[in-house]
């Protein structure tokens, strides 16, 4: 079962989360790294969820990663994937896996980020089989 029908609810961007958004409008993955404590973070945040500092800084993720874990929504009116992926950069994200046959998703799966746009045309990192 695959889809690429399904809308995509806008984000709602915040003062914290713009510089995130705009470079998704780029095609830019982004996270926040703590310049105390060098541990990288997602969702982002103006403090380091580690050691609390607000020593924080944007840099463009590599875009890839693995799936930790995942569950095919199948009762929704379009089915679709919701899954953690473990970025290249040791974070998890909360995210969809997209463009290939759900029944096919695995966990340790190899996945790279693409971009869909939102029913506002904001564009969404999702991820796809690499």
């Amino acid at each position: 079962m695959t889809t690429t029908d399904r809308e995509i609810a806008n984000p709602d961007p915040n003062p914290e989360t713009q510089v995130f958004w705009d470079a998704a409008g780029q095609g830019k993955l982004m996270i926040k790294i703590c310049k105390s404590c060098n541990e990288a973070h997602y969702y982002p945040r103006a403090l380091c969820p580690h050691c609390l500092s607000d020593q924080t800084e944007w840099v463009e993720a590599k875009g890839t990663g693995e799936v930790y874990t995942f569950s095919v929504m199948k009762r929704a009116k379009v089915s679709f994937t919701i899954a953690y992926v473990t970025l290249d950069e040791g974070v998890k994200m909360l995210t969809n896996i997209v463009d290939t046959d759900f029944d096919k998703v695995t966990i340790g799966q190899k996945v790279k980020v693409v971009f869909k746009p939102s029913e506002n045309g904001q564009a969404v990192p999702m991820f796809t089989p690499a």
